[in-house]
């Protein structure tokens, strides 16, 4: 690029050129040399998270500008033109650091949002982002079949044929940026392979392919701190051409929020929560067995507090702390009702009913955390959840008959899933979305249609490593130390009842002396109450006489 004085800059075709843009400062920028075979240009310009105006004209109007941190113009040629200008403004206060590149297409290839009928500008080659906690959302506008310079562009409201748009095809990619990496720098390098066609087919992954009589709308689970690009190719099968839309990214977060923005992710009650969960899930990973009230209870917790969270949730529009404080209070008497169960009872299969189906749902999860998640037949949700029951259940019924290791398995792998989950509060990891999308899809009805695509890179390659080191050695432990003992302790109240008759009946058991519960606590009470009681006078005394 050539930066001019008075505010020009000039670009060449295909070339990516950085710059700066100053509220003050509009500019003006300028492509010379256009090939005469050439039928249409595509300018886009990209910033991380602020806004910048692109304009055929220095008068902004909606139909011939957009603005945006992700814009671009297609801007079609007339017979002969070989220079073609456009204008560039922001009104930040700080001045906006930018990447612009222009792109130059022939007649045979389609125009990206030639058939636009949605948003304002006539042909928009833009992808419209949406996102909230459950899910992120593009649109785009349908794109025209090429056409040479001079010539009426076809109509892009006829009836199928194969001679109009209506054979054109879109393949949706995705690209995503380094894990907790939100500098500025990293997304404008990255940017560069979602411009241009054989690009992205080379660096981008292919998520979905749509053809012109499906809605041009995509979704996909939001990934909070995560950077991620999306670009659409629009392909046509007769002439074997393509073209790109100007690529769109999100972090799914606010950069310029002083709370809860990309720069501080994460609640403070959310990583309480987890590292307090973690520590507990720690010790039973290694210890559960052993402590087997102290696995009941994290066992309860886990149960009631996700099924409470659920069930709220959808009822209410409590804010996310208080929620969090509730579901906390609702785990722990779910941890303590199935531990009472078992102390009363003794329903040791009821109990590791429980235990099993914590496990299978864990499996359950992580089996649609796989691309079988994606799969077209599991966007009904009668589907999914029948099949993610029954994989749920299926795990306590095949260890039926071993229930000791299926109790050390569920200690051993949801104690240090527990860890993968504190982890995921402070910093991104992939790994927590194995249960994250569930929950999303338990509380969002449109999460149906979301592909739950994530990346796996370094971070989670190491957290991995972490989750499956602590499995393997909490297990190893665990069934190394039962050996030679009881499969399970014995029923706890027969213990204490077998204990009260043994000290009714022996007369030389010490305790067997010591008075029931009542009278000592009555006893008790009443010194107290003679130690405050004043010793009162018993009148004129006089000595005894002998």
């Amino acid at each position: 690029m050539d930066q001019r004085p008075g505010g020009f800059l000039e670009f060449s075709v295909g070339k990516f050129s950085y710059f700066e843009l100053d509220r003050l400062f509009p500019k003006e920028a300028i492509l010379r040399h256009i090939s005469i075979n050439v039928t249409f240009l595509l300018f886009q310009i990209h910033s991380q998270y602020q806004n910048t105006t692109l304009s055929f004209s220095k008068t902004i109007l909606p139909n011939t500008s957009g603005t945006g941190s992700d814009r671009g113009l297609v801007f079609i040629l007339r017979p002969e033109q070989t220079v073609c200008t456009w204008y560039l403004e922001t009104l930040e206060e700080k001045p906006v650091h930018n990447i612009a590149i222009p792109l130059s297409y022939s007649e045979g290839d389609p125009i990206p949002g030639g058939c636009n009928l949605e948003f304002d500008l006539d042909i928009d080659p833009n992808i419209y982002l949406e996102y909230n906690f459950f899910e992120m959302t593009i649109k785009f506008a349908p794109a025209s079949v090429g056409f040479a310079r001079g010539v009426t562009p076809p109509p892009c409201d006829t009836e199928e044929g194969q001679d109009f748009r209506w054979r054109l095809q879109y393949d949706v990619y995705q690209y995503f940026l380094p894990e907790n990496d939100l500098t500025e720098g990293t997304l404008l390098q990255h940017l560069q392979r979602m411009a241009q066609v054989p690009q992205v087919r080379a660096s981008a992954v292919k998520v979905t392919t749509l053809t012109a009589n499906d809605k041009t709308e995509v979704s996909f689970s939001s990934a909070p701190g995560q950077g991620v690009i999306y670009n659409v190719i629009v392909w046509d099968p007769s002439l074997n051409t393509s073209a790109a839309y100007v690529p769109v990214h999100t972090y799914a977060c606010n950069f310029q929020a002083v709370e809860g923005g990309c720069a501080s992710l994460g609640r403070v009650s959310t990583k309480v929560f987890f590292s307090l969960s973690a520590l507990l899930g720690l010790f039973v990973c290694f210890f559960g067995h052993r402590f087997w009230k102290t696995e009941l209870f994290f066992i309860g917790f886990i149960f009631l507090g996700f099924f409470f969270y659920i069930l709220v949730a959808r009822l209410t529009s409590m804010k996310y702390d208080v929620l969090l404080v509730l579901t906390a209070l609702a785990g722990s008497i779910g941890g303590i009702l199935l531990v009472a169960t078992w102390w009363r009872f003794g329903l040791l299969m009821f109990c590791m009913l429980c235990v099993g189906l914590v496990l299978g749902f864990l499996a359950s999860c992580i089996t649609f955390f796989t691309p079988l998640g994606n799969l077209n037949i599991f966007r009904d949700d009668g589907v999914f959840w029948v099949t993610f029951s029954c994989i749920t259940i299926l795990i306590p019924v095949v260890f039926m008959g071993c229930l000791r290791i299926l109790n050390i398995l569920t200690c051993g792998i949801i104690g240090s899933y527990s860890v993968v989950l504190a982890i995921g509060s402070f910093m991104f990891t992939s790994l927590s979305s194995i249960t994250s999308n569930v929950l999303r899809r338990a509380l969002n009805v449109n999460f149906n249609k979301a592909f739950t695509n994530v990346p796996f890179q370094t971070n989670d390659f190491v957290v991995l490593a972490v989750w499956g080191m602590l499995a393997v050695s909490g297990i190893t432990l665990q069934i190394r130390r039962e050996r030679g003992q009881p499969f399970f302790p014995p029923h706890p109240y027969k213990l204490w009842k077998q204990e009260r008759e043994r000290r009714v009946t022996n007369i030389l058991d010490p305790s067997h002396h010591i008075p029931p519960l009542r009278n000592r606590l009555w006893g008790q009470l009443t010194q107290i109450k003679e130690f405050f009681q004043q010793q009162q006078p018993s009148g004129e005394r006089t000595p005894l006489l002998l």
